[in-house]
């Protein structure tokens, strides 16, 4: 992880406190240091993708903007690996698993990393180097065009590759889970996987923190009613109530509910 100097951790702080622009000329102040000096910290932090620079000021990502992988890997860091852990205790040992694109699914393969027997197809560059260091983990790449700031491949060869494979469970992220159920993606190509994973896996399993709900992305890859569980880090009412309607089984904190859907 990256680390902040304490000025930048307790601007972080108090963006998440004010949930608003925080003007460069306040900051300067309240920690007694020049305007050029909250600048450059605004300058790294915007670089990490902590915050986006805006006229005078800062203030945090908007949940709607689409990062590049390392940036986005910062972003709810803690909520991501206590979904991967999640998804680590649920999976049975010896099975086959998708592994789709982005930042959550990078945690689930390291929190999979001592699993023994899994056989994994995936187009996740990340997901094929940590998964590989285990020899009793079969890893199958798929081959694509790369996307250097997504770090996976993308393409027909790569969703053609997804359709040879009979899989026990498809465990995938998602740009959004719209207000109505549905799952979207930024890309058509984000998308034709992801319906890859839906049609070629007896399981779906859906990671994805609670910042995705309610949160815009143009292309639709799927509904919630093809989803048999969902990971998350907690789920608010409305998503509960999706959830409920679909029968899908929800797995937040450490309880988890049943919808007997499988």
């Amino acid at each position: 992880m990256v680390k902040l100097s304490e000025r930048q951790k307790h601007i972080m702080q108090w963006l998440h406190t004010s949930n608003s622009i925080l003007p460069s000329g306040l900051m300067a102040q309240h920690f007694g240091v020049s305007v050029q000096t909250i600048r450059k910290d605004m300058n790294e932090m915007s670089d990490l993708g902590l915050v986006r620079r805006v006229h005078g000021g800062i203030r945090l990502p908007s949940d709607n903007d689409n990062l590049s992988f390392t940036n986005r890997e910062l972003l709810h860091f803690a909520a991501k690996e206590h979904i991967a852990q999640q998804v680590a205790q649920a999976l049975p040992p010896n099975s086959s698993i998708f592994l789709g694109i982005g930042t959550t699914p990078k945690q689930v393969a390291q929190a999979l990393l001592d699993h023994s027997g899994l056989t994994v197809v995936t187009n996740n560059i990340n997901v094929a180097l940590i998964l590989s260091r285990n020899p009793d983990i079969q890893v199958h790449l798929a081959g694509g065009l790369v996307r250097s700031s997504d770090e996976d491949t993308i393409g027909e060869v790569s969703t053609a590759f997804y359709r040879r494979f009979n899989i026990q469970y498809g465990i995938f992220g998602v740009g959004g889970i719209s207000q109505h159920g549905r799952l979207l993606d930024f890309y058509a190509e984000e998308a034709h996987l992801n319906r890859a994973i839906i049609e070629h896996s007896q399981y779906c399993w859906l990671v994805a923190d609670q910042h995705k709900y309610g949160r815009y992305a143009p292309v639709v890859s799927g509904q919630l009613s093809e989803i048999d569980r969902l990971f998350t880090d907690a789920v608010s009412t409305d998503l509960a109530r999706l959830c409920h309607q679909y029968q899908v089984d929800v797995f937040h904190d450490t309880t988890h509910e049943f919808n007997q859907k499988e």
